[in-house]
């Protein structure tokens, strides 16, 4: 577990510095419409934003935020999380999203909803959680 990079930024107008605990490289190409995966476990909620060919532009977790233990997981973790990559989003032009929502943890609903707080369009809500079928085949009865 490394140290957390600290970033100092001169904010233009009045020169105070902001420090920001996590650094996302912003794509130089501009994009209109992305797909939002969500990922939603007990124990973290991972947000990755792709284009619509699948390509990954960027990605962050509760845990990349700060958020530690049993935090990582809660609804509040999920929405911080959406909001972080919702203004980096937002800088390279984004308006629509697509969202694939995968997995049972309580971060689902809240990240779903940060982003439409944030003004972003919706194409599709798609659940894509693994669903197993009937599973393997039973063992035979033990003989004795």
């Amino acid at each position: 577990m490394g140290k957390k990079r600290i970033i100092q930024k001169t904010d233009l107008s009045g020169g105070n510095l902001v420090s920001s605990a996590v650094k996302i490289d912003l794509p130089k190409k501009k994009l209109s419409e992305g797909e939002a995966h969500i990922q939603s476990t007990y124990n973290n909620t991972i947000i990755t934003i792709t284009d619509i060919s699948g390509n990954v532009v960027m990605s962050s977790s509760s845990g990349s935020l700060g958020f530690s233990g049993a935090k990582k997981g809660t609804p509040y973790a999920a929405t911080k999380v959406a909001e972080f990559l919702g203004e980096k989003s937002k800088a390279i032009g984004i308006q629509r999203f697509n969202i694939l929502v995968k997995g049972v943890g309580t971060g689902r609903e809240s990240a779903i909803r940060s982003f439409v707080a944030q003004g972003f369009d919706l194409g599709f809500i798609r659940d894509i959680t693994p669903v197993p079928h009937n599973g393997p085949r039973p063992q035979k009865p033990r003989r004795v």
